[in-house]
């Protein structure tokens, strides 16, 4: 087996939180409890996905505030927040305080573009301003320059009783350095490296010079880097599915290949007039996938992951692939065995 360029740093998963319409509690409860389990097998970091008008988490700066109350030490993300849902302002001041309640350890990751089925829901997102909204990069730049302190106002000072500030409280020192984005393009990742934020990159990118799924992946990588200020020290997430076999029974096995086998056409051609690349689900042992892993290119070049969870699985199969990735894959890849911690 080749080894790697350097050994895993961090290592970090992302769930989507899916949950039923008729108990919607039993869902986030289960997502809390994921990520509570994350902490106590020494994951870096837990991620969560954004769904609107769907059954899955629709909020996921709210969860994590409640996730932040109990953990003490895993890092708490979003992969991604789409910007177009959202107002600048008012997003950070939610991300500004949920880092403040978790004891500065928030990683915000966004996107930009227009909502998702944008025409169907413009008239109830926007209805007076839908065709003059801006769904570019200048969204996000508003919400850097927010979260880092710039002035939101010229106004500040005490009037009568109350006393105002001109930038966004409370202000949360070092989240501005956390903010990550979440790009499949090299536009995103030389955007996202001008403006020094962190850089996810995961299953789905966009074929623009080769249709080999690792090859763009690289590409963008190392578009982002050469644009950052940090340079080759510039921090890339890497986030692809994988799903360890060593502990699963084999109804479980089964049930993940079927999910991957089934999965598998659409990473053979770019898929769509975006021309999008997926990237194959990993299944097998953790030895397996680690070399898998080392082959990839982009992988070769990266030290921070976090591994996606697949959509629809039990509760007790994502303890199992979770303990399977914490106690088998991380030390295949050279990370440190994490301590138990609670």
């Amino acid at each position: 087996m080749p080894l790697p360029s350097q050994p895993l740093r961090k290592l970090g998963f992302l769930t989507i939180g899916l949950f039923d319409e008729a108990d919607p509690l039993k869902g986030h409860e289960s997502t809390l409890e994921i990520i509570q389990l994350g902490e106590r097998l020494g994951f870096d970091s837990a991620w969560l996905r954004h769904r609107h008008l769907q059954y899955g988490i629709s909020s996921p700066v709210a969860v994590l505030a409640a996730a932040s109350q109990r953990t003490t030490r895993i890092e708490l993300g979003t992969a991604v927040i789409p910007l177009g849902w959202e107002n600048p302002l008012r997003l950070a001041e939610d991300l500004a305080t949920v880092d403040i309640l978790s004891g500065g350890r928030l990683n915000p990751g966004i996107s930009v573009g227009p909502p998702m089925h944008y025409d169907q829901v413009k008239q109830a997102l926007y209805p007076d301003t839908a065709d003059a909204e801006d769904f570019g990069y200048d969204r996000v730049a508003r919400l850097l320059d927010f979260v880092r302190g710039k002035p939101a106002t010229d106004f500040s000072g005490v009037e009568g009783f109350e006393v105002f500030s001109d930038r966004v409280q409370p202000h949360a020192p070092g989240l501005g350095r956390r903010l990550w984005y979440g790009g499949g393009s090299l536009r995103s990742a030389q955007w996202a490296g001008e403006h020094a934020m962190n850089f996810l990159t995961s299953s789905v990118v966009k074929a623009e010079e080769s249709e080999d799924f690792a090859e763009v992946q690289l590409s963008h990588v190392r578009a982002f880097r050469a644009h950052h200020p940090d340079g080759d020290r510039a921090r890339v997430s890497q986030g692809l599915v994988v799903i360890p076999t060593d502990s699963a029974s084999p109804e479980q096995r089964a049930k993940y290949e079927a999910y991957a086998e089934k999965r598998l056409p659409r990473t053979a051609v770019p898929q769509g007039p975006a021309r999008l690349m997926f990237a194959p689900d990993l299944v097998g042992t953790s030895a397996e996938i680690a070399e898998r892993l080392y082959a990839h290119a982009a992988f070769r070049e990266i030290d921070e992951v976090a591994f996606a969870l697949p959509f629809t699985f039990e509760h007790d199969d994502y303890v199992q692939i979770l303990t399977d990735i914490a106690t088998r894959l991380g030390p295949a890849l050279g990370r440190q065995a994490p301590a138990q911690h609670g």
